[in-house]
């Protein structure tokens, strides 16, 4: 993996961290493909459940690289990430400030854990761009019309503590705390069977805004791949031989 990302493995969960720090963790194409390429390994083993992404030194990202970007043009693999994310949950573990693309790197994600203080934004507009990364249609559905509208409209942020209220931080950390609190998150879900795990998050995603028969058709050839994997017949084995289950991912 390049320098620009840190990998770390804590039993069934991986640690993913953003790390150019002296960047404010700012995405060129180095690190965006580096991001890309750690996302797609976090989904192809069978060993992991979920994944905790995060930044290095006190600050989780200010977006794109500005300065790159002049000369550079948008960078590589940042896209793919944004629109895809992973298929496996991903929690953002925030410190500091996940502004821009940051903040927009936290929505593509399916949990936000932030310390308290953290500031929250899209200030795009202030530098002559809007929020292209998701940002603009992604927020308006974990935050209230008019908090979205105002964050997108003057680039003032919000507070780790108003996002909270409003459900945008599920969990809310003391300073220095966010990736121990992200990971303590992770490893809950991670007692879960992945497979399925899996399912929930894709079936909660994609439904949101789809009728309910649409949303039935959604679920039914998970349903079959779900229900008939080795953990599948796992679960119930463990459960009445009262012992605690092994998944495999499979």
């Amino acid at each position: 993996m390049a320098d620009e990302i840190l990998i770390e493995t804590h039993g069934r969960v991986r640690l993913i961290t953003l790390n150019r720090p002296k960047a404010k963790n700012s995405v060129n194409s180095a690190l965006g493909l580096a991001l890309v390429a750690a996302i797609e390994e976090l989904d192809a083993d069978d060993g992991l459940t979920a994944g905790v992404l995060t930044g290095a030194d006190g600050g989780f990202s200010a977006g794109m690289d500005l300065k790159a970007f002049a000369t550079e043009g948008p960078p590589q693999g940042f896209d793919s990430f944004l629109r895809k994310g992973s298929t496996k949950p991903l929690i953002a573990a925030v410190e500091g400030f996940a502004l821009a693309g940051g903040l927009e790197i936290a929505l593509s994600c399916d949990l936000i854990v932030a310390a308290k203080g953290v500031k929250l934004g899209i200030p795009e507009v202030n530098k002559g761009l809007f929020a292209a990364g998701g940002g603009l249609f992604r927020l308006p559905n974990r935050v209230p019309y008019g908090v979205a509208m105002e964050m997108a409209l003057t680039s003032d942020p919000i507070t780790a503590e108003q996002a909270h209220e409003w459900g945008l931080v599920t969990r809310l950390a003391e300073p220095g705390q966010a990736c121990q609190a992200a990971l303590e998150l992770a490893e809950r879900i991670a007692q879960n069977a992945p497979l399925a795990v899996a399912a929930s998050k894709q079936i909660i995603r994609e439904s949101r805004g789809r009728d309910e028969e649409a949303a039935w058709g959604l679920q039914g050839p998970m349903m079959k791949t779900v229900f008939t994997s080795q953990d599948a017949r796992e679960g119930p084995k463990a459960f009445a031989e009262k012992r605690p289950p092994k998944w495999t991912g499979r």
